[in-house]
């Protein structure tokens, strides 16, 4: 069984355009939605909600879960589980550093995203775009942030 990386993605629409990175992955240049590894300690929301600031100095509130990505890259040992969410952007900071490797946030409408010019990080960039073009969206509440301390309820 390969290892899985746990991570989270933002897909923010505003004005019929998504907001995106342009990311340095080794000696290319690629296309994602703010994303990151999800980590100790927070909740999915939280970490959605810090990836997207230090990746695009946006400030973003998480409305729905849009669904969960499972990909395999034939090129690595583990595999990713991207839990992707629906959020709209509250707040710019333009003078805040973006995170290392992030070159820019970029707005692009669907159309400029197919072009694939970067290319995508993943097939899950396109993918989460069109589901939340057609609408895909399940209740924040679908997700169950359980700590330790939390009482179990029976099954």
């Amino acid at each position: 069984m390969r290892d899985v990386h746990v991570v989270v993605a933002a897909v923010v629409e505003r004005n019929g355009r998504f907001l995106f990175v342009e990311e340095r992955i080794g000696d290319q240049v690629v296309l994602n939605q703010p994303a990151g590894h999800w980590e100790a300690g927070e909740t999915l929301v939280e970490a959605v909600r810090r990836e997207t600031l230090e990746e695009t100095a946006w400030d973003v509130e998480p409305t729905a879960l849009l669904g969960l990505y499972e990909y395999q890259p034939p090129d690595l040992p583990y595999g990713f589980l991207r839990v992707a969410f629906r959020a709209r952007a509250v707040r710019h900071h333009p003078q805040r550093s973006l995170d290392e490797g992030i070159l820019r946030a970029v707005w692009l409408g669907p159309d400029e995203l197919r072009r694939g010019t970067p290319p995508h990080r993943s097939p899950m960039v396109v993918r989460c775009v069109e589901d939340a073009v057609a609408g895909v969206s399940l209740p924040l509440s679908a997700i169950a942030h359980l700590s330790s301390t939390a009482p179990v309820r029976p099954g």
